[in-house]
């Protein structure tokens, strides 16, 4: 199975940041997704597992062009040999993690409940978000990365940068490690159970 990881927003993106705390710090989605999607790249590439990034460029990727670069590498691949996993941090006042898919019940939401599971193992102590209206966990969205690319896609939503609690956890090293870490043992479970 081929990991494709798509870290989302760039450094251009408006919006996309945490409220300015107390002690002055700031989180920005864009760098905070980046340095997730590198630890679980290379943690990955360890593991010798066949992952790529769909983006390289700091900038802001249109969703068009990563949807094109995912659909090329399912096509030469084959997209049942795929997953994609796109990687945020959650804004809206919230707190914890949660995992999107598409609409309907597809391949995705098999992963997705894989990834669910590793959640409340390694967060314990946090909100699990879930959806469990359909007889799974994940949340459903016409998110356009869910929604444009051909093969099973699970975009997580790694705790809130407006939330105080949320933000100082995932701009901490313990968190960053615990996050990356989080996706590295859902992915090689997912291939495990492909």
């Amino acid at each position: 199975m081929k990991i494709l990881i798509d870290n989302g927003h760039g450094e251009n993106t408006a919006g996309k940041r945490s409220p300015m705390w107390p002690d002055g710090t700031v989180l920005r989605e864009w760098e905070f997704d980046r340095d997730i999607a590198q630890r679980v790249f290379f943690a990955l590439k360890r593991h010798g597992v066949d992952v790529e990034l769909i983006v390289k460029e700091d900038i802001d990727v249109p969703l068009s062009e990563r949807c094109n670069r995912v659909n090329e590498i399912a096509k030469a691949v084959g997209k049942n040999n795929c997953l994609l996993v796109s990687i945020h941090a959650n804004a809206g006042g919230g707190t914890g993690w949660e995992a999107f898919t598409s609409v309907g019940e597809t391949r995705s939401d098999k992963f997705a409940t894989i990834f669910y599971e590793m959640a409340e193992e390694m967060f314990e102590g946090w909100a699990v978000r879930k959806d469990t209206t359909d007889g799974d966990p994940d949340k459903e969205s016409q998110f356009y990365i869910l929604r444009k690319t051909v093969c099973p896609a699970v975009l997580t939503e790694n705790f809130f940068m407006d939330t105080e609690k949320d933000c100082k956890f995932i701009m901490s090293e313990i968190g960053r490690r615990k996050v990356a870490d989080f996706h590295v043992q859902a992915i090689l479970n997912c291939i495990d159970r492909a």
